[in-house]
């Protein structure tokens, strides 16, 4: 094990009372943003009163969405207009949906303007009462070099109504992010990747984590800390690799932030370590259909084994099992798979659904591989452990740190087992079952919006993509039209994919995807994968649990045993 960094910070609250405790700021009015939940903020508020000191302490981290729970009364308002920031370095488009879901929470029509101001909300409620809402923010350079405006701690101090303080304040939440990225750049890392098995970044602080009214949404600093480390790190070992950004063919190893709630002092230690490898222990099988929560590995592979079939394997790099089935029959072949992703979890339990049935139909030809990236899923099952609500990003690739379907070269490990299992049944068909986050995902540090991934900042109900190989799209329109209108009659679906929308048209604009039977839908010509079509569902579903995840794998399921059907009527 190596140790790259072993630090702490001063928690920032902590200091400030310190500060401004002394009797020389006594009569002071006093203003201050920062990335602590209310209770903490209030408790530094009656602290300074003590002392004289007049203090309002507000949040850094969404700053909008906070004042309207903390500050501004909206009961009876009908109509809520809000004028956005309005700054060189920070799109209207990106403080919308700092303000997400706002549309959601509240009973009033919410309507977006853009404002005249460089980091101020303007609130209107029914054409009358007015607020203005500071928003903070700084430019910081990302590792690719560009400027972002993003979020930051900051300081007013008036007396006397003369401001004599107005100016950024350093938190320990930035330096605990600004050090680590430091320290990382700083290695030096071999010539070639991959540069390490397991970069553990691991943070103790404090921060917010405040559950909101409205489907999965919360808002947590410790979770937009661990999105940020692990898209940060990605983006400055693609550069240091010589490779576009975003570019998912990059394998440095696994990357791992574990923040955790910490008290007092900001604690941040980074080291290399070898990756701790815990056979897979057989559980019982369960009552798939009434699943509350993610599966086990053991639970995967009981269920994988009860199905029978001809089971085939493949190692992972890490070198746990990637367990796969061939049900031979005469029937077009096609692929059942899920966990390319590790955290989106709700396509494991849909996908073993659905094979359960799928084996009644006589001479079926289909395999299965219920969870792909046996080594994300580990890391995942390590990671809820302690944050289950969390969305947990640095399980989405593989231990090599790569998109295991971006995989091109030896070793494939993954791919060698996708590609085979699509051999085994002659494919003419993957369906692909996805998720993605169903609270928002922000990278705070990095400009807000996950780069990259704007689309995918905020959920916008269950949806589908469909990609075909060139000259093969005659028949697609149809097949989704068909298949839309079986799964929007999943119970519970179409009310929630309903109030998605809505949420998303509110802050975000028009829908980028067609809308077909409730469900939006996306057709791409590609020829990127082997088989001439791949349906890829896309379900909000990572950190849900109980109903919420019933409905997630009740969708899955829904989609698979539709999609067959008509998949072998002839539909594609």
């Amino acid at each position: 094990m190596t140790t790259l960094l072993d630090v702490s910070f001063p928690n920032t609250l902590d200091a400030l009372v310190d500060r401004l405790s002394a009797p020389a700021w006594a009569g002071s009015d006093v203003e201050a943003w920062v990335f602590e939940d209310f209770a903490a903020r209030h408790a530094a508020e009656l602290a300074l009163a003590t002392n004289r000191v007049n203090a309002r302490i507000r949040s850094a981290y969404k700053p909008l969405v906070h004042a309207m729970l903390e500050e501004i009364d909206l009961a009876g308002a009908g109509e809520i207009v809000i004028a956005t920031p309005t700054h060189p370095a920070g799109s209207a488009r990106r403080f919308r949906l700092e303000a997400f879901p706002l549309a959601g929470l509240v009973s009033a029509q919410v309507r977006f303007e853009e404002g005249g101001e460089a980091l101020t909300y303007r609130v209107t409620l029914d054409g009358d009462r007015q607020f203005s809402v500071f928003a903070p923010n700084s430019i910081r350079r990302d590792p690719a070099g560009n400027n972002q405006l993003s979020p930051c701690g900051w300081l007013r101090i008036s007396r006397a109504g003369v401001r004599f303080e107005d100016r950024m304040l350093v938190t320990d939440y930035a330096q605990a992010f600004d050090a680590a990225m430091a320290a990382i750049a700083a290695h030096p890392w071999p010539p070639q990747f991959p540069y390490f098995e397991t970069l553990e970044i691991s943070v103790r602080v404090g921060g917010i984590a405040r559950r909101l009214d409205f489907h999965d949404e919360c808002m947590d600093t410790r979770e937009a800390l661990h999105e940020d480390f692990y898209f940060s790190l990605l983006e400055f070992f693609q550069a240091r690799a010589g490779l576009a950004q975003g570019d998912r063919t990059l394998q440095p190893g696994q990357i791992i932030p574990d923040i955790a709630l910490g008290e007092g002092a900001t604690i941040v230690q980074i080291r290399l370590a070898a990756p701790v490898v815990m056979p897979v222990v057989p559980e019982p099988c369960i009552d798939l259909a009434t699943a509350a929560r993610p599966l086990r590995p053991g639970e995967i592979a009981a269920e994988m084994a009860a199905l029978g079939g001809a089971p085939f394997s493949f190692p992972s790099w890490q070198k746990r099992t990637i367990l796969g089935m061939h049900f031979a029959g005469r029937k077009p072949g096609f692929l059942l798979s899920g966990g390319q992703h590790a955290n989106e979890t709700s396509g494991v339990v849909g996908a073993l659904r659905a094979a359960h049935e799928l084996v009644k139909i006589p001479d079926i030809n289909f395999t299965l591989i219920a969870q792909e990236n046996v080594d994300g899923y580990a890391l995942h099952q390590r990671l809820i452990a302690d944050n289950h609500r969390h969305m947990h990003h640095a399980a989405r690739y593989s231990a090599l740190g790569d998109d295991i379907e971006a995989r091109r070269v030896p070793p494939l490990h993954e791919k060698a087992a996708r590609e085979h299992a699509f051999g085994l049944c002659g494919a003419r068909l993957h369906l692909n079952l996805h998720g993605y986050p169903a609270h928002e995902w922000t990278r705070p540090f990095s400009g807000y919006l996950p780069r990259g991934f704007e689309m995918w900042s905020i959920p916008k109900g269950f949806f589908l993509i469909l990609r075909h190989h060139p000259g093969m799209g005659g028949k697609v329109d149809g097949f989704l039209r068909a298949l839309t209108a079986r799964v929007i009659e999943t119970p519970g679906l179409r009310d929630y994919n309903a109030t998605q929308i809505a949420a998303w048209h509110a802050h975000a604009g028009d829908m980028p995807f067609a809308v077909i039977n409730g469900i939006p839908c996306n057709i791409a010509e590609s020829d990127r994968a082997t088989v001439p079509f791949t349906l890829i569902t896309e379900y909000p579903d990572e950190t849900v649990y109980g109903d919420a995840f019933r409905l997630a794998h009740e969708a899955q399921y829904a989609t698979v045993m539709a999609s067959v059907e008509l998949f072998l009527g002839g539909a594609l």
